[in-house]
């Protein structure tokens, strides 16, 4: 019975990829898609997959971090800041396809449904959010990012621009674009980057050294 109940379980989470992929039987938009249709390409009953998940957000939330996680890892290569690197350039890659606008609608939902936003957050960022932040945390002890700014501040900082170019499409994903927008935010939390100063007007700002200045010192 174990086994059957898996076997279930994983055509239901493929049914629901394929009915939200590009090809045939999709493409069905998150709006759209129904547990009913879910089931019917599944061969598996409604009450089969309310055993499992409590609302459709729950079951494509599922299907897509079955994919997602294997394929944009978080894996230590001994840098840190590599490794960040590494990650988001895998994120980008991975947002550039379809799996990108099943994001785009996922988040979407999230803005009008609190348990969805909920379940997103957690079964989602919290843990990439984890992983992140100890790699920056020991980047700041190494000396290859500043130290008086909060770990969470810096990964915000990073995925920003990835996620604001998949929802408004400003411009590509590839990997030299996504290499520049992560070097673009980490010169901002390098340790020759101008300290955080709260509470001082803008001229009394200890101001960063010029590009010359830093290669000559």
């Amino acid at each position: 019975m174990a086994v059957r109940s898996e076997s279930s379980r994983e055509a239901i989470l493929r049914a629901t990829i394929d009915l939200l992929g590009d090809q045939p039987p999709g493409p069905v938009s998150l709006q759209k898609l129904s547990i009913e249709g879910i089931a019917r390409q599944a061969g598996v009953s409604k009450m089969t997959i309310y055993r499992w998940w409590p609302s459709k957000a729950a079951v494509v939330i599922d299907s897509f971090l079955d994919n997602h996680v294997a394929q944009t890892p978080v894996e230590d290569t001994g840098s840190p800041l590599e490794t960040l690197r590494q990650h988001m350039a895998s994120l980008a890659s991975v947002y550039a396809g379809p799996e990108g606008r099943l994001v785009a609608q996922l988040i979407a939902e999230c803005q009008f449904d609190p348990a969805t936003l909920q379940e997103f957050k957690q079964r989602f960022w919290q843990g990439r959010r984890e992983a992140v932040t100890q790699l920056i945390e020991r980047a700041m002890r190494e000396g290859d990012l500043r130290s008086d700014v909060e770990p969470d501040e810096v990964a915000e900082a990073l995925y920003a621009p990835i996620y604001f170019r998949l929802l408004f499409q400003t411009g590509p994903l590839d990997a030299e674009s996504t290499e520049r927008l992560v070097d673009v935010a980490l010169a901002g939390f390098g340790p020759n980057a101008a300290p955080r100063v709260i509470g001082k007007s803008k001229s009394e700002r200890p101001q960063a050294r010029p590009r010359s200045a830093r290669k000559s010192a």
